[in-house]
């Protein structure tokens, strides 16, 4: 075997995991080999954060995240943790900023993440090779990797090819192919933080709602998100609707409050008795995007001096802004969907190594692995925890 063609670890794909574990198995003293089939490394990486990268959360627990295996994730969490990746960080002098509880992101571009972690990579005597697609991968007493170019061998595979998110960033399902290929069962696969949209009917009725944003509190199934919620001409998105996205089953609807900090019962019966000439559209517009609270009494029963109202009519309007209750016609997929949920079935993994426990020397972290995080920077914290993780081991 050539020495050029020779390695201890091959790592399929250059994103956020597959980069994290590189530099930790280069800087090991372990040969390494790092293949893109996209023509930059780190391109998912550039996009996120609206261009800025949130790159880690402060308050990382392993709730923060879905699995069919919730405890797989506890062990490399706690070995890798947002302080870990904030040390990199600042060894960089990399400024960043947070910009809600716990979410930390570049005051300047991604791009210096990514440079960052090529930087690590390099001083590990990593080798990366972009725009390099592999074709085929055997296994005998090694691994046998195969490109366009050439055939590399190694003694240790890490399959790091994310999920079927943003396809436009190259995102394939060639990590699952891979798993079958040797027998590891996948959960299957659906898009996760991802806007959610209207069924026909509900379009011709919220779509001129478009580009409304208001903080709500969304549920479904048990599980309720309170922040920013933003209608579309297709659906609903925002901050809690994706968080939401995660956890919605199709065919089930979601609830919202509208007004998730006033009573509208009790208010009513205050302005009842304060303002009694007002008008309910009037007064709601205190609390609403004006439009917002037109459309909703539009659709739902027309606008009165509070005056008027009944106690019947202040219980019913309160269930329709308290417990608006709508039923999506699915998500806007994988093209606006920032994760993919489900995945490689981490049973069958150590959560220690990250090693199939089938095949020795072969490898899963990242996104192609069913761990999926909550919006955040969980997703980011879970690529390097993973991946450092298992550039222990490889």
């Amino acid at each position: 075997m050539s020495p050029e063609t020779t390695f201890d670890a091959v790592i399929v794909g250059a994103g956020a995991a597959g980069m994290m574990c590189g530099r930790t198995a280069g800087q090991r003293g372990r040969k390494v080999l790092l293949l893109e089939r996209s023509p930059k490394a780190g391109r998912k990486i550039l996009i996120s954060g609206g261009g800025r990268c949130n790159f880690t959360n402060l308050r990382v627990e392993p709730g923060n995240y879905l699995s069919d295996n919730p405890h797989f994730c506890k062990s490399a969490l706690s070995r890798f943790t947002p302080l870990d990746f904030i040390h990199l960080v600042e060894k960089y002098g990399i400024a960043y900023h947070e910009k809600t509880p716990g979410q930390l992101f570049c005051d300047d571009r991604a791009r210096r993440i990514v440079d960052l972690l090529l930087a690590e990579c390099k001083a590990g005597g990593c080798i990366i090779k972009t725009g390099c697609a592999v074709r085929r991968i055997e296994k005998k007493n090694t691994f046998s990797v195969q490109t366009d170019s050439a055939t590399y061998t190694a003694a240790s595979l890490v399959v790091a090819t994310g999920g079927l998110s943003y396809p436009e960033t190259g995102a394939t399902g060639f990590g699952y192919e891979i798993a079958e290929q040797f027998g590891l069962a996948v959960i299957a696969c659906k898009p996760a933080l991802v806007p959610l949209s209207y069924r026909s009917a509900d379009r011709k009725r919220y779509g001129s709602l478009s580009g409304i944003s208001i903080i709500a509190a969304v549920s479904t199934g048990g599980t309720t998100f309170t922040d920013a919620i933003l209608f579309t001409h297709q659906g609903l998105s925002g901050p809690a609707i994706l968080q939401l996205s995660s956890y919605w089953t199709p065919g089930r609807p979601i609830t919202l409050d509208l007004l998730p900090h006033l009573r509208l019962d009790e208010a009513i019966l205050k302005w009842k008795s304060e303002r009694p000439k007002a008008e309910l559209k009037t007064l709601l517009k205190e609390h609403l995007p004006e439009r917002l609270a037109h459309r909703f009494l539009d659709l739902h029963g027309p606008s009165r001096p509070v005056r008027q109202l009944t106690e019947r009519d202040g219980a019913a309007l309160a269930r329709i802004f308290h417990h608006w209750q709508i039923q999506p016609g699915g998500t806007e997929g994988y093209g606006k969907a920032e994760v993919t949920r489900g995945g490689i079935d981490t049973r069958e993994l150590s959560s220690k190594t990250f090693e199939s426990l089938k095949v020795p020397g072969l490898y899963f972290i990242g996104e192609v692995l069913d761990v999926t995080g909550w919006l955040g920077g969980f997703n980011f914290q879970w690529a390097w925890a993973s991946g450092h993780c298992a550039g222990l081991f490889v």
